[in-house]
Order: C-alpha cells, then structure tokens, then sequence
C-alpha cells in the first residue's frame, strides 16, 4: 500500500535560478531566504523520509479540459521560460519519471463520472518553470511526476481531483511526497512599477490586504488547521493565489482534506516576489 510520506508548499520563482550576484543586487545585499530554504528542505525533511517518487503540482502547466499527468519513463532537455527568457536561458534537466504512477492516477480518475484525468507521454509535451526550476534543489534519484492546474476547475473540482490522487498513491506501492508548486498571493505590480519591487521584504507584497490574507493562511496551516483554509476558500480567492490556489487544495485532499492537521513548518521566511506572497513549507506525513 502506498502513502504520502510528506507534503510541502514551495516556491517556485525565478530568482531561485538566478547567478547569486544578481539576487544579492535584487534583493539589496541579501540573498533570498527560499533559495537555501530549498537546500535545507532537502536534507532534513525529504532525504530522511526516503521517497520513491515526487508529485509536483505545478500552478505553471495550464490544461483545460482535463486534468493532466505526466507520464514519461524520462523527460530530458533544456528548458527556456517564455515568460522570462533571460532568467535562466538553455537551463538542463534530466530526470525519471513515473508512468506506472501516472497511468494508475489516470485509471483512478475514470472510475468516477465527475472528473477528468489524462496521462500523457507525448514527447512534445511542454514543461514549466514551476517544475523545473525545483530541480537543482531537491532533486535525487526519485522519480518525478507533474501535474497540471485544470484552469476551467472550480474549488470542488481541485478536491474532486485530489481525492483522486490520494486514492491511486494508496492503491500503489509508491512512498510519495506531493510538491504543491505556487504561490500564495499573486499580484504583480504594474510593469511601470515592477522594478521598484524586485526584494524579497514582504512590505513590496502588492498591497497590505494581500500581505494579511496570505498571512492568515500561514498561521492557520502552521497551526495544522488546514480545515479552515479550506472553509476560507471563497474569501482567498478574492486575493488571486496562484492557480486559484489549486497546488493547496489538491494537496490538502489528498492528504486527508479538513480532517488533515498536520502543522506546516516554515523553510523560508515569507517574502516578496515582484508584489507576489511566497514561502516554503513542510507537512510531515499526514496524520488523520
């Protein structure tokens, strides 16, 4: 039988691949705290639980009519964002996947009538930047399996789907960690004013009222009371999280749902990205 060996909330934004004197310019001297945060993430929450595989749930990927699983033995390449094409140009990345685990999440899916779920290994397939860009950190010798955000999914579509997905990691013999890929808040500042913003000081967040709802959110999973984020829903989404926030919600279902306590512990301080709210945190295996 398979199980969710831990959950983490990432960020995933382009300083994180940036050469380490650009980010120390950006951010005024100081380096961003989710870079190391990553590193440390690695060593002390994801080496001991000794995954098989990584789930990244990644708010980049946007499908429409489906939810949408990769399902390559490997995906190999260079990747170039188009959103930001001087980042991080050419960036390499090579790792295995887990068509086994995909294909069992597809099958999952079409047991029931109200959701939609397609395993692809089309080798033409794109690949996003809330994937890749977690690579050079927290990449071993697991395999990887991304998810994409269904940008037509309601709230009881994203629970739809991870009920689905914790359904199949159960049924398989795969010890997982699911990766939600996004942010919080996220509102950029105008392009007239973006790079007035680039720091990491939350105080660059795009507006007070953005800054105290993501904060909300982090005190109530910090506390492990992931049933009143999910009862918040509605009033969050007014503060554009990334991917309607779908990276949490699914995680959260396939963790167990309102009956999931498990306290999230900071990897990063919660900072700034161009007027968007990010932090990195850690779930240990959920306990219901």
């Amino acid at each position: 039988m398979g199980e969710i060996v831990g959950s983490a909330l990432v960020a995933h934004v382009p300083p994180l691949v940036l050469p380490e004197e650009v980010r120390l310019e950006l951010n005024h001297g100081r380096d961003f705290s989710i870079v190391e945060g990553l590193h440390r993430m690695r060593r002390e929450c994801i080496d001991p639980v000794k995954a098989d595989t990584l789930i990244v749930l990644d708010t980049h990927w946007f499908t429409t009519f489906e939810w949408v699983v990769s399902a390559h033995a490997r995906r190999k390449g260079k990747f170039t964002s188009d959103e930001l094409p001087r980042g991080n140009p050419q960036m390499p990345y090579d790792f295995p996947g887990d068509p086994e685990l995909a294909r069992l999440v597809e099958k999952v899916g079409a047991e029931r009538t109200d959701t939609w779920v397609h395993a692809s290994d089309d080798p033409y397939l794109g690949i996003h930047y809330a994937t890749v860009y977690l690579t050079p950190f927290l990449q071993r010798d697991e395999k990887w399996m991304s998810v994409s955000t269904c940008q037509t999914a309601e709230f009881d579509d994203m629970v739809r789907f991870g009920e689905v997905l914790g359904e199949a990691i159960r049924r398989s013999d795969r010890r997982v960690v699911i990766l939600a890929s996004g942010a919080l808040s996220h509102k950029f500042w105008p392009l007239s004013q973006l790079r007035l913003h680039e720091g990491a000081d939350p105080a660059d967040v795009v507006s007070p009222e953005h800054r105290a709802a993501d904060e909300r959110v982090i005190k109530s999973v910090a506390a492990g009371d992931h049933a009143a984020v999910l009862a918040d829903y509605p009033e969050f989404r007014k503060f554009s999280p990334e991917g309607r926030f779908a990276h949490y919600v699914i995680m959260a279902t396939a963790n167990g749902g309102a009956a999931w306590n498990s306290p999230g512990v900071p990897y990063s301080d919660y900072e700034n990205a161009a007027g968007t709210g990010q932090i990195h945190m850690w779930f240990p295996a959920a306990s219901r």
